[in-house]
């Protein structure tokens, strides 16, 4: 943790805190334990998901220490008592944490993070964990959706007036990871190195008194290989007009309304007339991944999407727990624990993950291990990287965002086929599990 990055330990929830007080109080505070991220089901009829965020859950796992303005803050609220108080004033996490690799693949019950410490240095991170992971793992998993049904279009993230102005941000990275080319967001340029674009609203159109004007300042200002946005009026009168500003020089221009595809090939056949073969077509306006689907066989070059991309596309959290599944008893043997209620069961034991491929590299089975790695036929590949040790960071590298989406790319091509349809079905892959508990 930098001097200057702020504290991240109050981006929790009340009874974090109050299962550590009563945990010290009973003694089984120290008792050596293994919490386990992973989602019982994917959002219905998806197919598959995508991790995201964990380079962000490192950096807040660093920050998260309570300074004198937190403890000051939970002593005048009386959360917590003095000898609570004391614990968390030296709070460092101490153990280890394993995880899916940013930009991974994964499917119901994988075991996307572990986290083997004490329970009161493992159990206080589960709200920042969660809230992590859930928002970016959900964008994600839309964005993917999306820039696979776009093919080799590029598609722009643009939600940041859609969504709360520090998730936009997260948002952004998250669906560069996962295929997207820029986003219109500037903080997630500066933050992470996410590439960024953008020309014009409507609004600076409405500001000049014609379009001729609004186009003309535009180009003169940006360049002849600009977007022009030519739906604010009509939008064959718009294309003329931008041709004739630009020539054919004219880098792009914008579709924000009605029936984009028929629109899409009007405009085409329009610009190609006037010799702007090379003018590329962007479309907007409430594009999901259907929608994008639906506009493959028009000639559209970029697609713009906001609210669906950071909503989740109707999915706007990933539905992932954090569970404790194994302990230490009285003896201090390691033993299984497991949640058993009615439709939220978990596995108890420490999780070990291989992606099971066949001989020409595709997917065939989510293989987990309980209690130690399970045998590798030979084409497996190992899922789990470790991201802490005693403490420190280990996996920044495996989280850098070109890394994620270098990943996310080759994960994603390890998948079946029908991983890549849009209509509703069971997931790409079976998990499978295996036993090897004494």
């Amino acid at each position: 943790m930098t001097a200057s990055a702020p504290s991240t330990a109050l981006l929790t929830d009340h009874y974090e805190l109050t299962m550590v007080e009563a945990a010290l109080r009973s003694g089984a505070a120290s008792r050596e334990c293994v919490f386990e991220v992973f989602a019982r089901r994917l959002p219905e009829g998806r197919r598959y998901g995508v991790v995201a965020g964990t380079g962000r859950l490192l950096d807040a796992i660093e920050s998260f220490r309570f300074s004198d303005q937190e403890i000051d803050h939970l002593r005048r609220t009386t959360v917590v008592d003095d000898t609570t108080l004391e614990f968390l004033a030296s709070y460092r996490f101490q153990g280890d944490i394993w995880g899916y690799a940013e930009g991974e693949c994964y499917f119901p019950y994988s075991p996307v993070l572990v986290v083997e410490s004490d329970f009161a240095h493992g159990v206080i991170l589960e709200t920042l964990v969660l809230s992590i992971l859930n928002h970016d793992s959900a964008v994600a998993s839309a964005a993917s959706r999306m820039t696979s049904a776009a093919g080799d279009r590029p598609c722009i993230e643009m939600g940041s007036r859609r969504t709360h102005e520090e998730a936009a941000v997260a948002a952004a990275r998250a669906a560069y990871i996962a295929g997207f080319a820029t986003t219109s967001n500037l903080e997630a340029g500066r933050r992470y190195g996410v590439p960024t674009a953008g020309t014009a609203a409507h609004a600076f159109t409405l500001l000049h008194d014609d379009e001729r004007e609004a186009f003309a300042a535009q180009v003169e200002a940006l360049g002849k290989g600009t977007t022009l946005l030519v739906d604010t009026y009509d939008v064959a009168s718009a294309v003329r007009t931008a041709v004739e500003i630009a020539g054919p020089q004219l880098g792009a221009v914008r579709l924000d309304s009605g029936d984009l595809l028929s629109q899409a090939r009007e405009v085409r056949a329009l610009l190609n007339d006037l010799g702007n073969q090379d003018t590329r077509i962007v479309v907007t306006s409430d594009l999901d991944e259907y929608a994008i689907a639906g506009l493959a066989a028009g000639p559209v070059d970029l697609y713009g999407v906001g609210t669906s991309l950071v909503t989740g596309s109707g999915a706007p959290t990933a539905g992932m727990v954090y569970k404790l599944v194994a302990r230490t008893d009285d003896s201090g043997t390691m033993v299984s624990v497991a949640k058993k209620s009615k439709d939220k069961q978990s596995v108890g034991g420490r999780k070990y993950a291989l992606r099971r491929l066949n001989a020409k590299g595709c997917a065939e089975a989510e293989v987990i291990g309980l209690g130690e790695t399970p045998a590798d036929d030979g084409d497996d590949r190992p899922l789990l990287v470790p991201l802490v040790r005693d403490g420190e960071v280990v996996g920044r590298e495996s989280c850098t965002i070109e890394a994620a989406r270098a990943r996310h790319e080759a994960s994603r091509a390890e998948l079946p086929a029908a991983a890549h349809r849009l209509q509703r079905g069971e997931p790409a892959v079976p998990t499978l599990f295996e036993d090897n508990l004494p």
